[in-house]
């Protein structure tokens, strides 16, 4: 299963199976918005309703994460990464998906998700300044004077530590996003792919079943976390 392999050049940019893939996403959940949305009905019905219902429950689901003021700005991005994840993780799924040349599960390729997770790590920190001016900064350092110089030098060590610690913390988010996302995909990925050389009727079918349940969590838990992480930079704990 090689995912990096060029499939061709257009001048110095190769395209893999990873970027055809995601542009075909792209090119699919573009066609059914406009199928779902080129008659609207004020009684919704049919791919209308599908598409509401499901906007409602991704909703709910933010909503339960962000602040109003927050979801109203961010709701738009929170929900495409749920649907562009989603999809990516389902297209392990379809047949030949990672052997077949031009398709293959771009969350299964690690560009992609250390793509996602450091646009989340750039968003959480400029809300958090937009929201706290370099106030923000004393999310990393919190300092106490004392009128001794001997507690004044504990306190400015400790605080130092935890400086470190909490910047350390800062960029394993990023890693975590990026590596429990890619570990999940590129695994099931693997593992289907085995039991499918090895015994091709049974198990693979019971795997793609886990896999479909799994990339639903996966595209949920990322979702999750990122709305946390920007939640508690724009927040008044700092």
């Amino acid at each position: 299963m090689e995912h990096s392999s060029a499939l061709f050049h257009i001048g110095p940019l190769e395209v893999t199976s990873v970027m055809t893939t995601m542009l075909g996403i792209t090119v699919l959940l573009t066609i059914i918005c406009w199928l779902g949305t080129r008659r609207m009905q004020t009684v919704p019905s049919g791919l209308q309703n599908v598409l509401e219902k499901g906007m409602e429950m991704l909703d709910n689901f933010i909503g339960g994460m962000l602040s109003p003021k927050l979801k109203q700005r961010f709701f738009p991005l929170m929900a495409t990464l749920f649907i562009f994840i989603i999809f990516s993780n389902y297209s392990g799924l379809l047949p030949l998906a990672g052997t077949l040349p031009g398709l293959a599960p771009p969350t299964a390729t690690l560009s992609v998700t250390v793509g996602l997770a450091v646009m989340i790590f750039s968003i959480t920190h400029f809300v958090g300044f937009k929201a706290h001016g370099f106030g923000y900064l004393k999310h990393f350092l919190n300092p106490h004077l004392h009128k001794s110089i001997i507690l004044t030098i504990v306190f400015f060590i400790g605080n130092l530590l935890m400086m470190l610690l909490t910047i350390l913390e800062e960029i394993v988010r990023p890693v975590s996003l990026s590596l429990r996302l890619y570990g999940n995909i590129f695994g099931e990925e693997t593992v289907t792919h085995q039991l499918f050389e090895m015994v091709p009727l049974l198990l693979p079918i019971v795997m793609n079943v886990f896999s479909l349940l799994m990339g639903g969590i996966q595209a949920m838990v990322f979702v999750l976390l990122a709305s946390i992480y920007i939640e508690g930079a724009a927040g008044d704990a700092h």
